[in-house]
């Protein structure tokens, strides 16, 4: 190849590396007006900048579509290796990490819309710091792969570990608030879901962090999810209850656990009504499909087992002998009959229920030594 082909190819190079780094930026950029604007109409309750947000959301959409079509044309057209095969290896992860980034601002915004009309709602101080925590650090993440400063990187991957600590404080105290009569029934899942992407959104900075450091230095820094320690939740049939608290868990509460769910008999299906009662809390079970608790303790070491409503004791294989049994009998809300009204409301109660002892039991495990040195 001759001096000036060279210079050629490295020109094109560069040229497409600025164009993919741009676009990020610019996607970022999105994102992050989308959180702050979420957050302010959460503040004043203001539903036309709620709304703005959800539409602006299809921008970011679009951005992800024009970034996986140019990190194929680079792959292509520039056929990289070493270090430019790392950046857009990196590229290509960290678009994911904005599309659900830029999904987390919408969501909020979608739960403020169903706040505004509540009352009464305490207090939000603690959103407003897990919000100056959480924000800003993504800010930095994208600064710091747009830069590749690796020290930067390593600096705010941190601040993940106090969103997680404020998070579960927002949690405590919604449940207090609730049990006083300080906080609308209607709005308290908005709002565990408002801290939960806010929360999530930390999460997400930390793997840009973490993609920034393999880009530049080749180093893996990606964390493990902690699948080591599992909660099973085990009623009648696996297609409703048992469904819902493995949903909940999944979606609100620690990363260092891994929820899942087993019925003594299974279902064909799922209960409808349940899956779609679960969709409006923005949580989606329709790859889930009812599982046997004998072939589920076949592959799985299970520490805690949580028995709703069907005497485990009695039906407990062998495989699972070792795990502590909790009881938590509550009412399967799929087998309620009444009003429309009356049955959503069984439903709720359910859901409402669930988390908050979902909640007291994960606080539990952590605060507990024997179980805090099985998920450190």
């Amino acid at each position: 190849m001759t001096l000036q082909h060279e210079s050629h190819f490295e020109q094109s190079l560069q040229r497409d590396i600025n164009l993919l780094r741009g676009k990020v930026q610019m996607m970022a950029e999105l994102d992050e007006g989308g959180l702050r604007n979420s957050m302010i109409a959460l503040m004043n309750r203001d539903r036309q900048l709620a709304y703005t947000v959800i539409l602006r959301d299809r921008c970011v959409d679009e951005l992800e579509t024009d970034l996986d079509r140019l990190c194929l044309e680079f792959i292509v057209r520039q056929q990289p290796v070493a270090g430019h095969l790392r950046f857009v290896y990196a590229t290509i992860k960290i678009i994911r990490e904005l599309e659900r980034i830029g999904d987390y601002a919408e969501s909020i915004a979608r739960q403020v819309l169903r706040i505004i009309p509540s009352d009464p709602i305490p207090p939000l101080d603690d959103f407003t710091e897990l919000a100056e925590l959480s924000i800003p650090m993504f800010h930095q993440a994208v600064q710091a792969f747009l830069e590749k400063d690796v020290d930067l990187a390593r600096r705010i991957m941190v601040i993940e570990d106090q969103a997680d600590q404020v998070r579960s404080r927002i949690n405590a105290k919604l449940i207090k608030h609730r049990e006083a009569g300080e906080l609308a029934m209607e709005a308290f899942t908005p709002l565990l879901t408002i801290a939960r992407r806010l929360e999530r959104t930390a999460d997400q900075a930390k793997n840009i962090c973490e993609e920034t450091i393999y880009m530049t230095t080749g180093e893996f820094a990606k964390h493990k999810r902690r699948d080591s320690f599992r909660i099973l939740f085990v009623d009648a049939d696996n297609s409703c209850l048992s469904q819902m608290a493995a949903g909940i868990g999944e979606e609100f509460f620690s990363d260092k656990f891994s929820f899942d769910s087993a019925g003594i008999v299974p279902a064909a299906a799922l209960d409808p009504m349940m899956a779609q009662f679960m969709a409006t809390k923005g949580l989606s079970l329709k790859d889930k499909m009812p599982q046997s608790l004998s072939d589920y303790v076949t592959g799985h070491e299970i520490q805690i087992i949580v028995d709703l409503g069907v005497q485990i004791q009695k039906n407990l294989p062998a495989q699972a002998a070792d795990a502590v049994v909790f009881d938590w009998p509550m009412d399967d809300p799929s087998k309620m009959t009444g009003t429309p009204g009356e049955i959503h409301g069984a439903y709720e109660q359910a859901y409402s229920s669930l988390v908050h002892h979902i909640h007291d039991l994960v606080q539990a495990i952590l605060g507990h030594a024997e179980f805090r040195a099985k998920t450190s």
